[in-house]
């Protein structure tokens, strides 16, 4: 079984600093498999953010912690335009990572992180021929009993966002990132960018998707804050490609408490989810309204 934290949407520069540090203690505390960050480590990609920034992710590293990390449309200079266009990811580099693609695999996950942020887009992200091809290439030799999660900042699906459930743009060339997924036998999809908590099989979201279980985290320790939700990150228990349990952590306004805890199984090749019994958990956060039955 692989134990992952799931972050996203970090936001330093609009951050709470308690939130920042009790995200780190439960992490210390837990000590993951894995910790994944799905993008905007910033507010403005400012060069203090990025180092307030690339100084916690070390911290989790020297710790012990296994991380992979993605950049978001956040960690690219919006108001800075020779530096947008000119080099939109150059700050990102020197603090975070040179790798805007990183690779993880162990003896029971393989994880691939693709770079959706780009210079010409303000909010939205996309997904170039060059990624799918190292899509479908990355997992072309995993065997195939490990589970295979792709990471990114953009969902590649149209995402029901707001109370009313109106649907954000899919990420750009939807439907042939989509395709790649699907080639490359994808089973997770990670990614945040709309600080809502949500999961959702891909084939329930659009036709030819594969198998994959679409995951999305909220915002960890921002202050923007979107429909009424909390502060909160994902954890994940991966026992096996076809069976995953997904656990909200939730910030209760002292420190990080255990939330919403579903179980997902797939079944007659469809995603099957089921409340875990939880007395400590706390209310609020739902997780999958949809995709429970």
């Amino acid at each position: 079984m692989a134990r992952i934290a799931h972050l996203s949407d970090i936001h330093f520069g609009a951050h709470d600093p308690r939130i920042v540090a009790a995200a780190e203690a439960w992490l210390q505390q837990r000590q993951p498999d894995l910790v994944v960050i799905s993008g905007d480590l910033t507010q403005r990609a400012r060069r203090d953010q990025f180092r307030q920034a690339g100084a916690w992710i070390n911290r989790l590293r020297a710790a012990g912690m296994k991380m992979l990390v993605v950049p978001g449309n956040h960690d690219v200079p919006l108001y800075d335009l020779a530096r947008r266009f000119g080099a939109p990811l150059r700050r990102y580099k020197r603090a975070i990572s040179n790798d805007l693609c990183p690779f993880f695999e162990d003896d029971e996950v393989a994880m691939l992180g693709l770079n959706t942020a780009r210079s010409l887009t303000i909010k939205g992200g996309r997904i170039n021929h060059d990624q799918m091809r190292l899509l479908r290439d990355r997992f072309a030799h995993v065997a195939p009993e490990k589970t295979r999660i792709l990471v990114t900042h953009h969902p590649l699906f149209a995402m029901p966002i707001g109370r009313g459930n109106e649907l954000s743009e899919a990420v750009g060339q939807h439907e042939d990132a989509v395709r790649a997924a699907a080639q490359a036998g994808i089973h997770i999809a990670l990614a945040g960018h709309f600080h809502r908590t949500y999961a959702e099989a891909a084939e329930k979201m659009v036709a030819h998707a594969g198998g994959a279980l679409v995951i999305q985290a909220g915002t960890a320790t921002s202050t923007r804050l979107r429909n009424a939700e909390p502060q909160s990150f994902n954890w994940l228990h991966v026992h096996r490609h076809d069976e995953v349990e997904l656990q909200v952590v939730v910030w209760d306004g002292a420190s990080f408490q255990r939330g919403h805890h579903v179980a997902y199984f797939r079944k007659d090749d469809a995603w099957i989810g089921q409340d875990m019994v939880d007395t400590g958990a706390l209310p609020g956060i739902r997780i999958a309204e949809k995709a429970r039955g």
